[in-house]
């Protein structure tokens, strides 16, 4: 119901970049520069100083943001309220998660959902917990469902399961031969890590720091951004890799990788975050208990 040029330019201010705005709204780039253009002429004045890759609001521009973004929060709380009316769940809802939870919980936390309540839509996100911490926070998502414990104080934090860290190996390899593995036994092997911002690579490297091994003496193979390019080179006999148990089942049960626990044992917090709003629609509201219940089921389950 908003005015679209409203949502537009808001979006161009808050992430500073026609780019950058277009990607989040999923649009074209020419499609955010003609909507932009429309609301200059309403105004008669020019909004957005343009630089190389960058835009900034003008005055006039500042003040419209102002206001643009208090209309979109009232347009949002307006289309909630009337739709709980109906008793019906509907709209568009705005997830984030890490990518091992988009990998092998997310779809049966959708699945549900969808059959529950077939007219909303999510739209999802996939990257690394920080990087869905910071936009959750920012209000660019509407929650978020995440591998860390996040201390941001503008989140709200539901506490979902922990899921067990596991060492994965190729199967027949050296490191099979243990019932457990310590990071001292495990430090002169070649590990293949994640990226930073992972939540699984903090993990670990405040795993093998708890011990006193400092990272520059762990044998570090290769620092991969995908958790199938990990399995991928581990399967391969590269190296091992630190990963979470739902990641990793279904590869242990085909006999393409193995796993050993660690000593001591390291579990994988999960989470979901939402925005610590006066206001929360019903659907966010409803999503977040929805997932947090499935997340917890199936951890027992398994």
């Amino acid at each position: 119901m908003a005015d679209r040029r409203l949502q537009v330019f808001s979006a161009v201010v808050k992430h500073g970049s026609f780019t950058r705005a277009a990607e989040r709204l999923f649009m074209t780039q020419p499609a955010v520069t003609f909507q932009i253009k429309q609301l200059e002429e309403h105004f008669n004045t020019r909004l957005l100083e343009r630089g190389h890759g960058h835009a900034k609001p003008t005055p006039a521009g500042q003040i419209v943001a102002d206001y643009a973004e208090r209309i979109l929060e009232l347009n949002a709380e307006l289309e909630s309220r009337v739709a709980e009316l109906t008793d019906e769940l509907a709209g568009t809802l705005n997830i984030g998660t890490s990518t091992t939870i988009a990998a092998y919980w997310l779809p049966h936390i959708l699945e549900g959902f969808k059959r529950t309540y077939p007219r909303v839509i999510p739209r999802v996100s996939v990257g690394n917990s920080q990087l869905i911490v910071d936009r959750v926070a920012s209000r660019e998502l509407d929650l978020g469902l995440i591998e860390i414990v996040s201390d941001e104080p503008s989140l709200e934090r539901h506490a979902a399961a922990d899921d067990e860290l596991l060492v994965i190996c190729q199967p027949g390899c050296k490191l099979t031969a243990h019932a457990s593995l310590s990071a001292e036994k495990l430090k002169d092997f070649a590990f293949i890590t994640r990226e930073p911002g992972n939540a699984i690579r903090d993990l670990a490297e405040q795993y093998f720091e708890a011990a006193g091994i400092p990272m520059d003496d762990v044998n570090i193979a290769a620092e991969l951004g995908s958790l199938a390019a990990v399995k991928q080179l581990v399967s391969e006999g590269f190296g091992y890799a630190i990963a979470s148990y739902s990641a990793i089942q279904r590869d242990i049960n085909e006999g393409r990788l193995a796993s050993v626990p660690l000593s001591p044992r390291l579990y994988t917090p999960l989470e979901v975050i939402l925005p610590k709003d006066k206001f929360r629609s019903r659907l966010i509201t409803t999503f977040a208990e929805f997932a947090t219940e499935v997340i917890q089921n199936r951890a027992k389950r398994d």
